[in-house]
């Protein structure tokens, strides 16, 4: 499984020979204007809500790859009714892809579309894979929730915001790490704007006095799990 950042919270991933983008957010961020969005391989979008600083590339990269997009019923539909292919889901509910095993989780955040319609509720993403487990968090407040996440799935990596203001900060990262059971995370939604800059530094020694690692990838960086 390879996992690439775009930026904000945009992330790619290439498994059982599909990619994958969660979140594409990336011509409205100046950090990635050296990602070319036309060059992005899609046979599957996931969408954890409706921000705009999660959906603003949906359109462009689904016609571009004739992705399928991933998302609850609400998102799936918005964009089924434009005529893209989709696939609805809620909270709770799992679903056997080509590429792995999708479970839509909860998330406490907002989703609303840029005009203000209802975007549903957010959620995150456990995704399993033929070999390797990962947790999309998404935009989201520490929640006891994640505790359930163990409990079915052992994870290889967790995905979550650390910049504060609008989600987790650091600190309820480390938290939240210990509630998944998984002590590898790729920490995304930080630095883009004024209210979630962080100290890269800090971040991480925190995170390692806490036992853990914590990665935090150039724009276009991968990994391999």
């Amino acid at each position: 499984m390879k996992i690439t950042f775009y930026g904000h919270a945009s992330i790619g991933i290439e498994v059982s020979g599909k990619h994958i983008i969660i979140d594409p957010f990336i011509t409205g961020n100046p950090k990635a204007e050296h990602i070319d969005i036309n060059s992005l391989k899609a046979d599957y979008i996931l969408l954890t809500h409706a921000h705009q600083d999660h959906i603003l590339d949906v359109e462009t990269i689904a016609k571009n790859n004739n992705s399928i997009i991933v998302s609850n019923w609400e998102i799936a539909t918005h964009y089924g009714n434009k005529g893209f292919q989709y696939h609805p889901m809620n909270h709770g509910g799992s679903w056997q892809f080509d590429f792995g095993k999708v479970k839509y989780v909860s998330a406490i955040h907002s989703s609303s579309f840029p005009d203000g319609s209802y975007g549903g509720n957010p959620g995150g993403f456990v995704i399993e894979g033929e070999h390797k487990n990962i947790y999309i968090s998404g935009d989201t407040a520490l929640t006891m929730d994640m505790k359930l996440i163990p409990m079915r799935t052992k994870l290889d990596l967790a995905i979550f915001p650390i910049g504060n203001n609008f989600t987790m900060d650091v600190e309820d990262a480390i938290l939240a790490a210990d509630f998944v059971d998984c002590d590898k995370i790729l920490g995304c939604h930080y630095d883009t704007f004024g209210f979630i800059v962080i100290n890269h530094d800090e971040a991480k020694k925190k995170f390692f006095d806490a036992g853990k690692d914590l990665m935090l990838l150039d724009i276009g960086q991968s990994i391999k799990l």
